[in-house]
């Protein structure tokens, strides 16, 4: 077991990487006191394989629980989800004292985060990450949000879960697919600040593929890290430092949204803006000789893909510009200079961002 802790004064949190059961959990929960009855929020497979063991286990605690499930899809972060879930939560919520669990992925994480931030002005809550992508990105940091047409999470709150529970033994469910979309986020961590991480994730990608349990707690545990220490110093990204995080996103993002979130999952979106915002780096200058060309390889042996195949770059570029990340007009854009740095940029030419999302697109 490996417990990193976020640092937030009074809404700090410990963040567990563990290869136990939900027994711990519960003891866990009791121990916060956060209520006697808990919403578990969820997916219909997840739940088929994991809602009784964790039911059982909170109410030998004497923590009583609803599971409501959702769609496991992007579609689940909608206005329509949203009221849906929110009302289910109301109906039940008589003389209780309820906090919620998102015992999924990162639709499943945000929404129940966005939920739990909105309801009575703000109830607790606990995430449960059953993807490597959730264990090592979304559900920590406190972001939450639900997705308009327009664009992704474009309505959210910062606020804060109580515990992330990251159980590397729930992983074994996963499609190889969503293991590659997760370590994209773990490659993203490597090049924006961790070299040794990225060279770990070069010498190890056999037994990470395989999910080996002892470098699974590894990556995760440095990835929680330092994710951690980004959000206890710019919790609401109004320094620039937790921005750093964005690295391969704003084109991502674009990417995700000009194909309905159904053509690419979102590592797979990261991946191809990682590599684009390589390409940025090297228009203007700034990339040092063979970082691309290792990003790539290593991409690459994680099955994730470096260009995105058949969409309108219309589309893409109109999501391009309702992008959250514009300010006073400008674009911000993360671009790497070498492998374990990078840097925030707002000037840099449509004409270059527009070439580089073309070659993004075979």
């Amino acid at each position: 077991m490996k417990i990193v802790k976020l640092e937030l004064e009074d809404k700090s949190y410990p963040i567990v990487i563990t290869k136990d059961d939900f027994k711990n959990l519960a003891k866990r929960l009791k121990a916060l006191s956060l209520g006697n009855e808990a919403f578990i929020i969820s997916n219909p497979l997840i739940s088929r394989l994991y809602a009784k063991s964790l039911q059982a286990e909170l109410l030998s605690s004497g923590i009583n629980s609803t599971v409501y499930n959702i769609k496991d899809s992007e579609s689940s972060k909608s206005i329509a989800q949203y009221i849906k879930t929110i009302t289910k939560i109301s109906s039940i919520d008589t003389k209780k004292c309820l906090f919620c669990i998102a015992l999924g992925g990162g639709v499943v994480g945000d929404l129940t985060g966005f939920v739990a931030a909105t309801y009575k002005r703000g109830i607790p809550y606990v995430q449960v990450p059953t993807t490597l992508l959730s264990q090592v990105d979304s559900a920590i940091g406190g972001k939450t949000a639900i997705d308009l047409a327009s664009g992704k999470n474009l309505v959210g709150a910062f606020f804060q879960p109580k515990l992330v529970y990251s159980n590397v033994s729930l992983l074994k469910s996963l499609a190889k697919r969503q293991i590659s979309s997760g370590l994209a986020e773990v490659v993203k961590y490597g090049m924006i600040i961790d070299k040794n991480l990225f060279s770990f994730l070069e010498k190890n990608h056999e037994k990470i593929m395989k999910l080996d349990k002892d470098c699974l707690i590894r990556i995760i545990g440095t990835a929680s890290k330092i994710k951690a220490q980004i959000v206890a110093n710019d919790e609401k990204e109004t320094k620039g430092l937790r921005t750093i995080l964005n690295f391969g996103h704003t084109i991502g993002h674009a990417l995700e949204t000009a194909t309905d979130y159904s053509n690419l999952n979102h590592g797979e979106a990261i991946s191809i803006g990682m590599v684009a915002a390589c390409e940025i780096s090297e228009e203007i200058g700034i990339l040092q000789s063979g970082v691309k060309e290792k990003l790539i390889d290593l991409l690459t042996k994680f099955n994730l893909p470096i260009k995105a195949k058949k969409i309108d770059l219309k589309k893409v570029y109109k999501a391009f510009y309702r992008d959250k990340k514009f300010i006073n007009g400008k674009i911000r854009v993360v671009i790497p200079s070498r492998i374990g740095h990078v840097m925030v940029t707002e000037d840099i030419p449509f004409n270059i961002i527009k070439k580089v999302i073309q070659r993004s697109v075979k």
